[in-house]
């Protein structure tokens, strides 16, 4: 009898028959719930209308604000349509989901059922990839519960509409997870490939810095770690050489945005102001007030609990949007902060039956808002 060749030393390891497990799990939720919004958004706006008048086509109604510009910027470059005004603001966009629309609009000829299906693919791979990080971690049950409480997020509407959100997460989240395995070369790899969607990915490279002095990795592997800032570099250059700036993509922010540096205490006031109001949007700036208070609570946790890598992806990204002219899409940032997911599904698993508490009480607060939203936005309107 022949003996098996050995594998090769350097190659990764065969995922265990619990990991395919929860892998699975985590696929299976990311399914369903995609059906759930699908469900609440067609029945939900037949049941909202009123008198004769009949809802917009289903996919109208995912072509909303960063959406549309995402489609712009792929179909017509970030000059925007020949012969119009160019938008100032488009380059605050990076370029890898636009140029992931080009290359599914290749074989899907309507430009957001495009976004929809590269949203739905790469949601899959981070919500597979969350679970078997927070399964890493432990304890067992973890996964599932992380993924739940990703799902059920507020802001989880931007994981199914045609934005950057859950592309990002398909190179990040991986790419944490084979930074905690030691698989450096391939974290590397993937968190170039999350530089390329956002600028979060600055974020992500220099936590992952930390991250790799922290578990005291051999040196020679160090290198990798310069891997994700050359997409950012390579972006800055290229529209330094259509704009004159090497940071186009700050200006842009305040271009098209208002968005600018100031001491976070007038950001909160500024914000504070706006949810004084009335209407949908002091609603939204309720929303990003509770986003930014949550956000402030888990890099104070992240830092009790000496989690340094994590604290700096976090906190990076807090303290860019608190010290904003104003809060704005805080809640949805919170999306990338898969940090505060994984700790919610190790504090909902365990052997103690009053663990799945945290998880059910969670699901009954966050639910509602999450699905109050997705209405929200399939209507047109401003969320976040």
């Amino acid at each position: 009898m022949t003996t098996p060749p050995a594998p090769p030393r350097d190659a990764p390891p065969a995922p265990s028959a619990p990991e395919r497990h929860v892998a699975t799990e985590g696929l299976l939720l990311w399914l369903a719930s995609r059906l759930g919004i699908v469900v609440l958004v067609v029945i939900g706006s037949q049941a909202l209308m009123e008198g004769d008048a009949l809802p917009a086509p289903f996919l109208e109604r995912w072509r909303n604000w960063d959406a549309n510009l995402l489609v712009t910027i792929a179909e017509h470059g970030y000059g925007g349509p020949p012969g119009s005004e160019p938008d100032r603001g488009l380059p605050a966009f990076f370029p890898g989901m636009p140029l992931m629309l080009r290359a599914v609009h290749l074989v899907i000829d309507d430009w957001t059922l495009a976004g929809l299906l590269i949203s739905l693919v790469a949601g899959a791979v981070a919500m597979t990839a969350l679970a078997r990080l927070a399964e890493f971690e432990g304890p067992r049950g973890a996964g599932r519960y992380a993924v739940l409480a990703l799902l059920l997020w507020p802001m989880a509407v931007f994981l199914f509409a045609g934005y950057s959100e859950a592309l990002f997460l398909a190179f990040a989240i991986p790419a944490w997870l084979a930074a905690r395995q030691g698989r450096w070369p391939l974290a590397a790899a993937l968190a170039a490939g999350a530089s390329c969607v956002r600028i979060t990915g600055l974020f992500l490279a220099v936590a992952l810095i930390v991250e790799f002095l922290v578990r005291r990795h051999p040196l020679r592997q160090v290198g990798w770690l310069l891997l994700p800032f050359v997409p950012l570099a390579l972006y800055s250059a290229y529209q330094y050489s259509r704009t004159g700036d090497w940071l186009a993509w700050k200006t842009a922010q305040e271009a098209g945005w208002g968005r600018y540096m100031v001491w976070p205490w007038e950001s909160w006031n500024t914000t504070l102001g706006a949810a004084m109001g009335e209407g949908r949007m002091a609603w939204a700036f309720r929303l990003e007030i509770a986003g930014a208070i949550v956000g402030v609570a888990l890099v104070l946790l992240l830092l009790y609990l000496r989690r340094w890598s994590e604290f700096v992806y976090v906190g990076l990204q807090v303290g860019a949007l608190v010290c904003s002219a104003y809060y704005l899409s805080v809640p949805r940032s919170a999306l990338l902060w898969w940090p505060l997911f994984v700790l919610i599904g190790r504090a909902s698993s365990g052997p103690e039956p009053w663990r799945r508490w945290i998880i059910l009480g969670y699901a009954l607060v966050m639910g509602p808002l999450m699905a109050l939203n997705a209405l929200i936005f399939a209507d047109g309107a401003w969320v976040g």
